[in-house]
């Protein structure tokens, strides 16, 4: 299926898309508890183009297929210079500090939790990343994200 981003065409068979987080949320009601669940995705083409999106939906699969269609509407570019990024970068969203650093070829993604999987959705092959402050999910990928579309070539 291809979509419109701008004036490019989208073809989603070229993203690959990863689970971040799976959350469950409970209301508890008169007859029992209620679950119902959110998903947090991260899309990329490895080559510049990644995105990220929240799904809720009352089972695992519909949330997914969901932060996916949103996770599509959230597509940026991200600058690559050769296999990292052109320079360093901190940034903040909420409690998380995210801080980005380019590293030279051959050191590899070093970069945990919800970090790891946009950078290499993005197509960066060498960078240091260090996550201060909160580490729940969203926040993480959010920071990541804002960071990654405000680098400059």
């Amino acid at each position: 299926m291809t979509e419109r981003k701008g004036m490019e065409e989208i073809n989603r068979e070229e993203f690959q898309e990863v689970v971040v987080n799976i959350g469950r949320v409970t209301k508890v009601v008169k007859g029992g508890r209620r679950f119902r669940f959110n998903a947090l995705v991260v899309v990329g083409n490895k080559n510049g183009l990644v995105g990220f999106g929240l799904g809720k939906a009352k089972e695992v699969p519909d949330a997914i297929k969901k932060a996916v269609d949103d996770a599509f509407k959230n597509l940026i570019h991200v600058t690559i210079k050769g296999t990292t990024i052109a320079h360093d970068i901190e940034h903040k969203y909420n409690a998380s500090r995210i801080l980005l650093k380019p590293a030279s070829e051959g050191t590899g993604v070093i970069a945990g939790g919800s970090t790891r999987p946009i950078v290499e959705l993005a197509g960066i092959k060498d960078i240091l990343t260090k996550s201060l402050g909160s580490n729940n999910p969203y926040n993480v990928v959010r920071a990541t994200f804002d960071a990654l579309a405000k680098i400059k070539a």
